[in-house]
């Protein structure tokens, strides 16, 4: 649920293992051994959706192609709009680029969102609706 499919999950979490493994002498007499492991297997979920991001990103930059448009000027507004709508969500703070891109690009719900970001559902929700009306607002100026 946390990194939208079995093998990677599997991955995190036998990461979580060979690192309580590593870390044993010093964390066997404490009663939080599991609070321990269920802490690195959320960490290792957010290292693979990190590192999933940044290798779509690479994999968009490197096989972008342009979409078909009727007219150069509608290519040249195409991708002005674009750079208006990204110079936007980059004015927004950090917490509401996050929901924003997990909502949008990893089309993750609330609840997963929630989950990645350690913090409660309601607060994904209300972030979320902060920031697209921050963009609504700096892009009403804009455009």
């Amino acid at each position: 649920m946390m990194v939208g499919d079995q093998a990677t999950a599997e991955d995190a979490v036998q990461e979580a293992f060979l690192g309580l493994h590593r870390n044993w002498q010093r964390i066997e007499s404490s009663p939080n051994v599991l609070a321990y492991l269920r802490t690195a297997v959320v960490n290792a979920c957010r290292s693979a959706l990190r590192s999933r991001v940044r290798r779509q990103a690479l994999l968009l930059r490197a096989a972008r192609h342009d979409p078909p448009v009727w007219s150069a000027e509608a290519a040249a507004m195409d991708s002005e709009e674009g750079r208006i709508v990204l110079a936007a969500v980059a004015q927004l703070p950090r917490r509401q680029r996050e929901v924003l891109a997990a909502r949008y690009f990893l089309d993750l719900t609330e609840k997963e969102i929630a989950v990645l970001l350690g913090v409660t559902r309601g607060t994904v929700a209300s972030t979320a609706a902060r920031a697209l009306g921050a963009l609504a607002r700096d892009l009403k100026e804009e455009l």
